[in-house]
């Protein structure tokens, strides 16, 4: 046996050579004499500098002999070759799991241990492996050192990286054996394949209901939880999630302490503010890689970029529709729970989404902030401005892929693919009849409840559809807005007009 003669003082460890207590001892006199001339970093051994250098030099001067790979570390060599030979010498006493490499061991035990030995220096989180510690660090320091060599975009994982590149090259790697659909991630695939395989692995421990995606569970969980409801204090309002407190609060909030230089308009949060800001500077700083179409918030741009993936990961347990975006299923997801997290504080009248409140609002205010640049009319809301400028400018980009007809609204399109394809969505309750448009369910279902909602102002007469309203108030007034083109005579309804006209056609039997 070789005599261990040379002892660190410090540590009372002993070496059987001078060298290896030199070396020992500069790693822990964090003496780093050694330094790099090419990024002045510096080393407390020789042989580390050697094997630095080689990041900048590239040079991998260990090579595979099965496959001709090269390593820049002989240990990585080492490591790699267990790949060739599938020997994994290194077993867990605890589960007798086996492993090829004696770090992935440890790393394992620590499942078992639950020990985490890497703590974050900033927030103290504790991790049980140090690549785990070394990636969450970056949400501290903000370095992100893995960049796109196309556009630029840097990343905090390589993982990360290699999924975006996906984006340029069009790779899709990852196909489902099912149906062939291809996917450029791996974790997409997985959820896909729930849509076959009915596997629901997310269940919830107070009643057992399971589901297929965790972000399902979550809601499930905080819909059900014994847990106090987050309650505004203004409105005495409760909700099942903090998110939805936190939205409702901001749309209430009386204090908006960040103001547009621009138009003197005023936010409650700072980041609404910054996206406000762009509409006045028309910077538009994320750009698409496929299409090189360019968004003002990052948000349109991700959203943007499933229109060329096609990809809809998220899908709904309650009916397996599947959606693009996170959102749109949690929106979709409140259809089946009922849920109205969105409360008006006049009336009390509650929405799903915060839009729709956004929109009802405007009935109290009577605000109309969106005017029609042609005729001067005023709109409470944006998308309502949009499809009116279509009046004008006679444009009809929705077209119907069976018949090539065009539509000036998606919503008329949608309702008129339903002719082609004999869906009628919308059925009543109460006979079963079936509709292809809600507002015709809407119509047909007063025909059962006898409900006439719409009251004149003059007469106190009762009708059950608003538009029967609108004929009968210009009884009132007089008014003839329906002009016959043939003799200029008017009319206070366009059925009436339109009998008319067929005494100038002569087809009196056959007009309706």
């Amino acid at each position: 046996m070789t005599e261990k003669s040379f002892i660190c003082d410090f540590y009372k460890k002993a070496f059987s050579r001078q060298s290896y207590l030199k070396n020992h001892s500069q790693v822990h006199a964090k003496e780093k004499i050694f330094q790099c001339n090419i990024c002045n970093k510096t080393f407390s051994l020789k042989l580390n500098l050697e094997t630095h250098l080689r990041t900048h030099t590239k040079e991998k001067p260990f090579a595979c002999d099965f496959c001709t790979k090269a390593f820049s570390q002989k240990k990585n060599l080492q490591r790699h070759l267990l790949t060739h030979t599938k020997e994994k010498p290194f077993a867990c006493d605890l589960c007798n799991k086996t492993f090829s490499q004696k770090s992935h061991l440890l790393a394992h035990i620590r499942t078992h241990t639950k020990e985490k030995p890497f703590a974050c220096d900033f927030c103290y989180k504790a991790f049980s492996q140090k690549p785990h510690l070394e990636v969450h660090l970056r949400m501290h320091t903000k370095e992100k050192p893995f960049a796109c060599d196309f556009c630029c975009k840097r990343f905090t994982q390589m993982v990360h990286l290699k999924t975006h590149l996906r984006i340029h090259s069009k790779e899709k790697p990852f196909s489902c054996n099912v149906c062939n659909k291809v996917f450029s991630q791996e974790t997409i695939l997985t959820r896909h394949l729930r849509i076959h395989t009915k596997d629901k692995p997310f269940a919830c421990d107070v009643c057992d209901k399971t589901f297929s995606q965790q972000s399902c569970l979550r809601k499930h969980l905080q819909m059900n939880t014994t847990e106090k409801p987050p309650v505004c204090d203004l409105h005495n309002k409760a909700f099942s999630h903090h998110s939805y407190l936190k939205d409702h609060l901001q749309i209430y909030a009386d204090e908006k302490s960040f103001q547009c230089d621009v138009c003197n308009k005023a936010f409650s949060l700072k980041r609404k503010l910054e996206k406000h800001l762009r509409t006045h500077t028309k910077e538009k700083s994320f750009i698409c890689d496929v299409c090189n179409k360019a968004f003002s918030q990052k948000e349109n741009l991700q959203t943007h970029l499933l229109t060329h993936t096609k990809e809809k990961p998220f899908a709904c347990d309650f009916c397996n529709k599947i959606f693009s975006q996170q959102a749109h299923l949690l929106t979709h997801l409140r259809t089946h729970t009922k849920e109205k997290p969105f409360a008006c504080e006049f009336c009390e009248k509650a929405f799903c989404q915060r839009w729709d409140l956004k929109k009802h609002l405007y009935t109290h205010t009577k605000e109309k902030p969106f005017p029609c640049d042609f005729c001067g009319k005023s709109f409470s809301a944006k998308p309502n401005l949009i499809r009116h400028l279509r009046i004008h400018t006679k444009e009809k980009p929705f077209v119907c892929e069976f018949c090539n007809k065009a539509f000036s609204d998606q919503q008329n399109l949608k309702t008129h693919i339903w002719i082609h394809t004999e869906e009628k969505p919308f059925a009543c309750d109460f006979c079963h009849k079936a509709f292809s448009q809600n507002t015709t369910l809407k119509r047909h279902l007063l025909t059962h409840t006898k409900e006439k909602p719409f009251t004149c102002d003059v007469c106190n007469k009762a009708f059950a559809l608003k538009s029967r309203l609108k004929s009968h108030l210009l009884t009132h007034t007089n008014e003839k807005p329906f002009v016959c083109d043939f003799c200029n005579k008017a009319f206070a309804q366009k059925s009436t007009l339109n009998k008319h006209m067929c005494t100038h056609t002569k087809k009196v039997f056959t007009c309706l």
